[in-house]
């Protein structure tokens, strides 16, 4: 049954009291911040005091402050993975810092020491957030219920903590006040805001015998609901639980160079002692193989493969950036180019999440046009809040239409409004609630609308229906085109999944062009649906933008929020947020994302001929040390600035006109 026009509760009445603030770690709050920026401040304070001729002393204490800064907790991790018999890349930064900094090349050791802290704040700080976003959504449900006594004794209602509610509990929901407990209605009529969990974008009519979720928003009825889930296990409290556990079990993903990183590691460590002391057994003199030891340490260290791998993640995440896709980490940008497989959620994704109206219907007899149909329903409805009442109202402002003032307003929920305008009686709601038994022009004008996956309302006027509006969710202008970019990009069509009800989406998925389409779904069910898709060995793309949309968009391979009108736990469990809701801009920057990942496998091959020509140099000749940091350098600032090249405007127009192809 479509949803009907009632009154919504004004905006004082859908903030309860004991609505909890929103918890949100401080920047500052966190360590690797702290030293991450004390780090990148000594740095640049250091840096033009060299490239200007200052004194060694001033800028070299800077240098070293910047070192231990940002080297010591990278160190102690290193040392950890050491007494676990392991050896990692931090640890190997540090000691490719250090022997720069031996040889006199300060500079480039405390810029590895920099991008490697910030990395690490990056990191810690996307941890936090998210974690803030799952404890917030806890917020979302009352901490205190009405429970009505059994024993119906005098003050039988008590004020209860939510937690305390039991299964066979009845609570008394007031109107705009937030449902405590999962349960069914066992008295009252009212629309239920359920957003937060189906995601669907109108209230839902709830009656006796319907379900309601903890966390939802009570309309203008009042109901009673007996409670069938303990707090625990409450939908709100499974989605919590569902994004926790998807954030522990989801595989860490690694840069491609990480991924080689514990061989490269001990390679490069046992290879540099074995250049040092193999000639040093064979009679060399001390002084000349700790040189060419040394030597070979700086000319074989990773910097110009890190560098390799960062700059062009780095210049793709500033230039998404600058067209609206916040991309949270180097990672996040190379997992975008590696999905094969798409699903999008419906409401507030491929549409923008507002009802409109879409048709203005005068019946045959009525005596009136479709402007005279519109000023009776909105001014009938103006007085209301409701989402619907909104949508008609906007349509006649749109129109240029003068409405006339309403008296005797009245709303039924689960029926619709009344109102007297102009001296005649006017209702709008419902066609089966406002005519029961009635077959007429309406029931046919209506049914057609209902079809197509509009939502029918029904203007009567002085008992006659007059017309009939069909609302809907307006689509996205370029959802259309995303899903054709997106299934040429994959090779795959998008798959739909939302909570909406299944005509509603098999409406909108057949003209986008989508035919996978799973509706009706609650967020566990969102999860399924991913995991089944991973399963048959897809790397999935999950964009969404409600509270329900938060576990699937955790437990894919990665995720990307609608920014505007996101909830806060999406925004922060997303990998990447489309700042401007610019639909169009998620196969951009996916095919962004493969040209970064093209232009790293270039760098690295760069990056690996230097390496590989300079240490056969030094092993089988004397490759002079200036001459070796001067190709170390040289090949580090080429992978750099090929890198770079993602920052031109450019590259995200020849992105755009990749994902179209």
């Amino acid at each position: 049954m479509p949803p009907t026009l009632t009154e919504r509760p004004a905006p004082a009445a859908t903030a309860p009291p004991d609505a909890a603030p929103r918890r949100r770690t401080r920047l500052l709050a966190l360590p690797e911040v702290r030293w991450a920026a004390a780090a990148t401040v000594l740095f640049l304070l250091a840096l033009p005091l060299q490239l200007t001729g200052a004194p060694a002393w001033t800028w070299g204490v800077l240098y070293a402050l910047a070192y231990l800064a940002g080297g010591w907790e990278p160190a102690l991790a290193g040392l950890r993975a050491l007494r676990e018999r392991t050896l990692d890349v931090d640890l190997l930064m540090i000691v490719a810092a250090l022997g720069a900094a031996s040889v006199g090349q300060v500079m480039d050791g405390a810029l590895l020491i920099v991008i490697f802290a910030t990395s690490g704040a990056l990191e810690a700080l996307a941890t936090a957030r998210t974690a803030d976003s799952v404890r917030g959504l806890l917020d979302l449900a009352p901490a205190t219920a009405t429970r009505l006594r059994a024993d119906g004794a005098d003050g039988a209602e008590e004020t209860v903590p939510t937690a305390d509610l039991a299964v066979g509990d009845t609570v008394l929901v007031r109107p705009g006040e937030r449902i405590g407990a999962d349960g069914r209605v066992l008295n009252g009529a009212s629309e239920v805001d359920q957003a937060t969990i189906t995601g669907e974008p109108l209230p839902v009519a709830k009656e006796p015998g319907d379900e309601v979720f903890a966390g939802t928003l009570n309309g203008t009825g009042a109901l009673r609901v007996e409670v069938e889930r303990d707090a625990s296990d409450s939908v709100i409290a499974r989605i919590v639980q569902m994004v926790e556990e998807a954030s522990e079990t989801k595989a860490p993903t690694q840069l491609f160079i990480e991924k080689v990183e514990q061989r490269y590691s001990v390679g490069m460590v046992v290879a540099t002692l074995a250049v040092f002391a193999v000639p040093l057994a064979f009679g060399a003199a001390l002084t000349d193989s700790l040189l060419r030891a040394m030597t070979f340490m700086i000319v074989a260290s990773p910097c110009a493969v890190v560098l390799a791998t960062m700059p062009p993640l780095l210049s793709a995440i500033a230039n998404a950036g600058r067209h609206g896709v916040l991309v949270k980490s180097a990672v996040v940008m190379e997992r975008l180019g590696q999905v094969d497989a798409v699903a999008l959620d419906k409401t507030g994704t491929l549409t923008e999440g507002t009802p409109r109206v879409t048709d203005v219907r005068p019946l045959p007899g009525s005596g009136g046009g479709e402007a005279e149909l519109l000023v009776l329903a909105a001014a009938a409805e103006h007085p209301s809040e409701h989402p619907l009442a909104r949508a008609v109202v906007d349509a006649a402002r749109a129109r240029g239409l003068a409405l006339p003032v309403a008296e005797d307003f009245t709303s039924t929920p689960g029926v619709g409004v009344t109102a007297t305008v102009d001296g005649r009686k006017i209702a709008v709601g419902v066609p089966a609630r406002l005519l029961s038994g009635a077959e007429d022009a309406h029931t046919a004008v209506a049914a057609d609308l209902e079809d197509g996956g509009r939502t029918a309302v029904l203007v009567v006027a002085d008992g006659a229906p007059v017309g009939v509006l069909g609302i809907a969710d307006r689509l996205r202008p370029d959802a259309t085109a995303t899903v054709a970019s997106l299934t040429a990009l994959t090779g795959h069509a998008p798959t739909l999944v939302t909570g909406d009800n299944p005509r509603a989406a098999a409406r909108l998925a057949a003209e986008v062009g989508i035919t996978d389409v799973r509706a009706g779904l609650l967020p566990q069910d969102k999860v399924a649906a991913v995991r089944e898709l991973e399963q048959a060995g897809r790397r999935l793309l999950v964009v969404g933008d409600g509270v329900n949309d938060a576990p699937a968009l955790a437990a894919a391979h990665t995720g990307i929020a609608m920014g505007r009108a996101g909830s806060d736990l999406a925004l922060e469990t997303a990998d990447a947020v489309i700042v401007r809701d610019e639909l169009a801009t998620v196969p951009a920057v996916v095919a962004l994302s493969r040209r970064a990942r093209r232009l790293v496998v270039q760098n690295l091959v760069i990056a690996g001929v230097f390496i590989s020509v300079l240490v056969v140099w030094d092993l089988a000749g004397t490759l002079p040390l200036p001459l070796g940091v001067l190709g170390h350098e040289g090949s580090t600032v080429i992978v750099a600035l090929n890198g770079l090249r993602l920052l031109r405007e450019s590259a995200w127009t020849r992105a755009r006109e990749e994902s179209l192809r």
